[in-house]
């Protein structure tokens, strides 16, 4: 059992919504950190990637340890949009992603960066679905562009349960992707209204080299968004949450994600404590 330390928490830079690298830079100093997860595309109201950021943010002593691309056309509205428009889905954007996906791989590559995470979109829950298939090809056509550079592509969870991502997760290894593997969001899987976050990570944990940091509330009316909430006030167990990782030996990094709030810095100061005091909850019960 490997003991998880605050020296694992990390930042996601889309969720500070900095103006400029030294923003971002100030923004991390102030919340204690020295690992941040770069947005390498425009990400929600995020600019991506900044001239010099890994020099500015190397000043202080904070290095980028994951990246992350989003892709085109994404709506977040509601579940349904999301769905139709997520990730590689969309046959329009195909190329598009691609280009993205490649340009995203030539940013980590000098960067020095050997996770990248992306949202694929909503997975087909069964092989037989002819949208399996297909997918299956797209994903496979962006993995090797990171198994190039000797990066993992790593799977946003939360639009899928646990069991369909396994099913994908074997699928990719069949087609000789190994370095397809998991950024495990536990409250994605609640505000999808996907899975049970606890039981989730505990089926992908082998698949698992990074973590998001992230709560929610589920909602109560089907096909509405769950809510999210700072970390500790949600329905995330983060005690049962580090144990598991704890257990399995884990050690990647817990990266706060916040895409909510207007209080950005304090709300994840706020959840710092809450998962600092679940790591040592854990450490003190062994």
């Amino acid at each position: 059992m490997k003991t998880q330390t605050a020296d694992q928490i990390g930042v996601c830079s889309w969720s500070l919504q900095a103006t400029g690298p030294q923003d971002l830079a100030e923004k991390v100093r102030t919340l204690g950190l020295k690992k941040v997860q770069l947005g390498l595309t425009p990400h929600r109201d995020d600019p991506g990637t900044w001239e010099g950021v890994q020099e500015i943010l190397g000043e202080s002593g904070i290095s980028i340890v994951s990246g992350m691309f989003s892709t085109i056309g994404e709506d977040y509205t509601t579940p349904e949009t999301i769905r139709k428009t997520g990730g590689i889905v969309p046959d329009e954007h195909w190329e598009g992603n691609q280009r993205i996906g490649q340009a995203a791989a030539t940013l980590a590559q000098q960067m020095g960066l050997k996770l990248v995470s992306t949202h694929a979109g909503f997975l087909p829950h069964e092989q037989s679905d002819p949208d399996f298939d297909k997918l299956s090809e797209r994903v496979v056509t962006l993995a090797q562009m990171y198994s190039e550079i000797g990066a993992s592509l790593l799977l946003e969870s939360g639009q899928e349960s646990a069991d369909t991502l396994l099913v994908f997760l074997d699928e990719m290894v069949r087609r000789g992707a190994s370095n397809v593997t998991v950024n495990f969001d536990p409250a994605n899987m609640i505000l999808y209204d996907m899975d049970e976050p606890i039981e989730a990570l505990r089926k992908l944990v082998s698949h698992v080299q990074q973590v998001h940091v992230k709560d929610a509330k589920r909602t109560t009316v089907k096909g509405q968004w769950g809510e999210e909430v700072v970390v500790g006030t949600g329905q995330v167990d983060w005690v049962a949450f580090v144990r598991i990782l704890a257990e399995t030996d884990y050690e990647g990094d817990y990266i706060f994600e916040r895409e909510a709030g207007d209080d950005r810095v304090g709300e994840i100061a706020t959840g710092i404590a809450a998962l600092k005091a679940a790591m040592e909850e854990v450490a003190s019960s062994r």
